[in-house]
């Protein structure tokens, strides 16, 4: 006895609404700069500012974030934490790390936004703030 099978047919959705979202396709609600001050707020760092450098022609990215964090635990708490939620939230990864090594300054390249945390000391040493004079500075407390 020959089992007759259904021919496929081609469903045509009509849908207009906007598909469901989830778990992967998360909305960005934040901005990465506000996530990234918001993540070092999370774990206490100290002293932060952001200095805009969208308006400097030869600036290497429109944004530095500066913060200080008073021992090498807290460098490397701050970080991992960014990390994370700039991952979770914006599926954003640094393209490049500097300082996990030795935990005095860690750098984050997210390309057009720049993550530095600094140890006091270093903070003081290195004056990124004066470096960079003439970028727009907003204080995040």
């Amino acid at each position: 006895m020959a089992v007759k099978k259904k021919a496929a047919s081609k469903k045509v959705s009509t849908r207009k609404t906007a598909p469901k979202k989830t778990a992967a396709s998360k909305p960005k609600k934040n901005n990465l700069e506000q996530v990234i001050v918001n993540s070092i707020k999370d774990k206490k760092g100290e002293n932060i500012i952001s200095l805009d450098l969208s308006h400097i022609n030869d600036a290497i990215a429109n944004c530095f974030i500066i913060c200080q964090a008073d021992s090498t635990v807290q460098v490397k708490a701050i970080a991992e934490h960014i990390m994370k939620e700039t991952s979770e939230q914006m599926d954003e990864a640094p393209w490049h790390k500097e300082g996990l090594q030795r935990l005095e300054w860690v750098l984050l390249d997210y390309v057009d936004c720049v993550v530095h945390i600094f140890q006091p000391q270093a903070r003081e040493f290195y004056q990124l703030e004066e470096l960079w004079h003439d970028a727009k500075r907003k204080d995040h407390r």
